[in-house]
């Protein structure tokens, strides 16, 4: 649901006769223009914040309302990138709004891959729309784009492991925990209370708006299933077509769906683990799931007392492997960084795989905290915290427990109270969602979208059995299944038939075979990270 890794000509009243164009896709004859609309124009060759990732695309603004109830208040700007259909009108079905997740992943590198089906949705269909790329407010291009202090992720030197040791130990992550929380408020104390979901949501309408629709269609992974929810829940009957990937358990948010994180990743790396060991022959650190976690742990102790080059630590040893709770895509890859350091004592593979945080990462992880600590109350009392990670960590769930709270630690001191979330749901006759799900999913759990599917009845469910990889359609992860009934939905608005549990079920991908693998290259994401 979080982390972002730094590395993702027509004007609208050419869209084509009124008697060609759907009735859902532009307002007809509206009473009055909207007050704001998007002009459009070519995306530059280097974008100052993304570089080339937006070669072909094309690029606007718009303003939005800071706070809502002032909607003729300070006004703030998003930046949107749009992909336009290639189809005849007749056949145009109507724009895509994206989010990749995070909260605070920029997404105005999206519409490329859609509407070129990069990752298995066919160009036909992809052809039909317009697919809208915006970074949400505060993000990357938006303005204002918000950075807080950057020691708090990484200081110029190695960190202290999550793990404190001791009071002292964690009562120094705390006093950092807390500068950066002060750092965030002074800088941003009149912007703090309005970057929120339900702001989001708006933001979402008013593009809506601006683009001259009455409905939208959205596609959202990860976090962006949650602003998925949310948005379907105040504006049901502005939803056409919604895809939902990887699904929020929105009951949890956030701090409860942190620490059924915390149990999903110990049982993903368990997974990891398992995996190398079955391929003993290839990376020799053991031949069972124990054997390879305490090479694992091992391999943490010893650059503990022997940081690599005074930059790699406990701490940023955690992060290089925390991937391989996400997806599977480097398993092959990492599995040889992990043996080369435990069993060679060899650390070029961990400092090909570290680097100090950009300014984009600094960007996603204060929007984040701001999202998150904003949307509803987290505990204030830090004996909650010690608690309930302490028991965690004790109860065998290690591998992310205190790495997880330390990353949203913020949150027990953020400057703005957390406020009350969005009631999330709809009737019998609510949009028509698809919801995908891998199984195994550590970053969302699987009863994210089992919850999702009963507070909206008229949705339909997906389930990648055995599924591990996070952010399961028209993705990297190539599941031929779920892409064929994703793109068939967004095709024709076609779904499974409703039935008791999951509506539909695809099997997983076969995990990383090593053997095919003939060089780091070959196994280095396809798909750039979508989250840490």
């Amino acid at each position: 649901m979080k982390r972002l890794a730094a590395v993702t000509a027509a004007s609208l009243g050419l869209l084509g006769a009124a008697a060609a164009t759907p009735v859902w896709a532009a307002a007809a004859a509206p009473a009055k223009a909207p007050a704001r609309t998007v002009a459009w124009s070519p995306c530059p060759v280097g974008d100052p914040t993304l570089g080339g990732l937006l070669q072909g695309l094309e690029c606007g603004t718009l303003g939005v309302p800071l706070d809502y109830r002032d909607p003729r208040g300070r006004q703030i700007k998003l930046a949107l990138t749009r992909a336009r259909h290639t189809s005849p009108d007749a056949q145009y079905q109507g724009i895509v709004l994206l989010n990749r997740g995070g909260p605070g992943g920029f997404g105005r590198d999206l519409p490329t891959r859609f509407a070129k089906g990069t990752f298995g949705l066919p160009t036909q269909v992809g052809g039909q729309y317009d697919w809208i790329g915006f970074d949400p407010r505060g993000v990357a291009g938006s303005e204002p784009a918000i950075a807080c202090d950057p020691s708090y992720l990484y200081p110029g030197k190695a960190r202290a492991g999550y793990v404190p040791a001791d009071k002292a130990e964690e009562d120094a992550w705390r006093a950092k925990a807390r500068a950066y929380t002060a750092d965030c408020g002074a800088r941003y104390g009149s912007v703090l209370p309005y970057i929120n979901t339900e702001s989001v949501s708006r933001d979402m309408d008013r593009i809506r708006t601006a683009l001259g629709a009455r409905q939208i269609n959205y596609f959202g992974y990860s976090y962006g299933t949650y602003l998925g929810s949310v948005y379907a829940s105040m504006f049901p009957d502005r939803v056409r077509r919604m895809v939902l990937d990887s699904v929020v358990r929105p009951s949890g948010v956030w701090y409860e769906d942190n620490l059924d994180q915390n149990k999903a990743f110990q049982k993903r790396a368990e997974i990891f683990f398992s995996w190398i060991a079955q391929h003993d022959a290839v990376y020799h650190l053991g031949t069972s799931a124990g054997a390879v976690e305490a090479g694992y742990y091992k391999g943490m102790a010893k650059i503990a007392k022997n940081p690599v080059d005074g930059r790699i630590g406990p701490a940023e040893y955690n992060d290089i492997f925390v991937p391989d709770g996400y997806r599977d895509y480097n398993w092959v890859y990492h599995a040889h960084v992990l043996a080369d350091y435990v069993l060679r004592d060899d650390p070029q593979g961990l400092r090909d795989n570290f680097g100090e945080p950009a300014w984009l990462d600094q960007n996603s992880y204060a929007v984040y905290l701001a999202v998150q600590c904003r949307d509803t109350a987290w505990p204030r009392d830090w004996s909650r915290w010690h608690a309930d990670h302490s028991w965690q960590y004790q109860k065998g769930y290690k591998f992310l427990t205190w790495n997880n709270a330390w990353y949203n630690a913020p949150c027990a001191t953020w400057p703005v109270a957390g406020g009350r979330p969005v009631k999330i749901g709809a009737g019998e006759n609510g949009p028509r969602i698809l919801l995908v799900q891998p199984e195994n999913d550590a970053a969302t759990p699987y009863a994210g979208a089992l919850e999702v599917h009963r507070r909206f009845p008229s949705s339909r469910l997906i389930v990648e059995a055995g599924g591990i990889n996070h952010g399961a359609s028209l993705s990297a992860n190539r599941n031929a299944c779920l892409n064929d009934l994703v793109s068939a939905y967004l095709r024709d608005g076609s779904r499974p038939a409703a039935r008791p549990g999951p509506d539909a079920s695809c099997a997983a991908n076969p995990a990383p075979d090593p053997a095919a693998v003939t060089s780091a290259l070959d196994v280095v994401a396809q798909d750039p990270a979508w989250e840490r």
